[in-house]
């Protein structure tokens, strides 16, 4: 049997963690995973340190369910799609299990599943329920197909292979509501996020030819519109999509005055070699970081175009 499951079995109170600001594969991956323990009887709690997440993954099993506060009863933690400890968003004293598809600084955990093949944490854990004869019942296809969808952006990134769509195949037949999972996953917008795009767009800066697309969003900016984080990040993978631009770079200023940024690919840059300078994680295609000082949204800009300028020369 495999040594996480064995670990699992051995638990007696488990805690599913989905990341800080938790995407959709975090979150459909959490919840496959809580449904899985309640199959097994387990008591178990559902983790995440946001108090407000986008409300496109409502329709996800068991979001009620999602406390901020970390059971000091514990015996056991599953960190979905965690790159880092701080992506926990607590600290956290009893045994790790990290389940990922990226390489990730992992020492935080005493257990780790790490499948660089797979397209996201989703399709991991899909492949440890397989690989150990677990059935996967509707809920449980439900969030994991949901991880792939919102991951692969629609099923139309690069990373996209024919294994992951034999993946998506096989969690219809198990009963998932891939109709639900694309109306809220692909199609959701709030009111807030049309103000939002219609505001980014509006300010919107290409560079290189027009192969860059670079939107600054400041904290009065979020307040004016009303919208939240994830709102900005739509918007931004939404700019691949014009004919010329192959990387997308979104800074965001928080209300401390930190900045949050944003890295997306459409060509073959490494994003997360950007990224990493600044302690930032993700992946190729896909990757983020943040800058704690007091600089302004357009100094960062400037910093980061001109690495990234640097890297396309290369």
């Amino acid at each position: 049997m495999n040594e996480i499951i064995k670990r699992i079995d051995s638990a007696k109170h488990i805690v599913v963690i989905a990341h800080i600001n938790p995407n959709g594969d975090s979150l459909g991956s959490a919840s496959a995973m809580y449904t899985y323990l309640l199959t097994l009887h387990k008591k178990v709690s559902f983790f995440c340190v946001t108090k407000i997440i986008n409300p496109k993954f409502s329709f996800l099993p068991w979001m009620q369910k999602i406390r901020n506060s970390f059971p000091t009863s514990a015996d056991l933690a599953i960190a979905l799609d965690c790159v880092s400890m701080s992506e926990l968003g607590t600290d956290i004293k009893c045994d790790i299990i990290n389940i990922d598809y990226h390489p990730s600084n992992s020492k935080y955990a005493q257990f780790n599943l790490v499948d660089t093949d797979s397209i996201s944490t989703s399709q991991t854990l899909c492949n440890l329920f397989l690989e150990n004869h677990i059935f996967i019942n509707k809920k449980m296809a439900t969030s994991l197909y949901s991880g792939l969808l919102d991951s692969s952006n629609g099923f139309m990134s690069d990373t996209m292979n024919s294994t992951v769509f034999s993946i998506s195949n096989m969690l219809i037949e198990s009963g998932a509501e891939y109709k639900l999972c694309n109306k809220y996953i692909i199609k959701y917008r709030s009111l807030a996020s049309l103000r939002l795009k219609a505001l980014m767009f509006g300010k919107m800066g290409l560079f290189n030819d027009a192969r860059i697309s670079l939107f600054l969003v400041t904290n009065e900016d979020m307040q004016k519109t009303g919208a939240i984080r994830e709102d900005c990040e739509s918007a931004l993978a939404e700019s691949l999509y014009l004919p010329t631009v192959e990387i997308a770079i979104l800074l965001l200023e928080e209300k401390d005055l930190s900045i949050k940024g944003f890295l997306h690919s459409d060509s073959d840059m490494d994003v997360l070699k950007i990224a990493s300078l600044y302690g930032g994680g993700g992946d190729k295609n896909r990757a983020y970081f943040s800058i704690n000082n007091t600089l302004v949204l357009q100094d960062v800009s400037q910093e980061i175009l001109k690495l990234i300028n640097i890297e396309i020369r290369k």
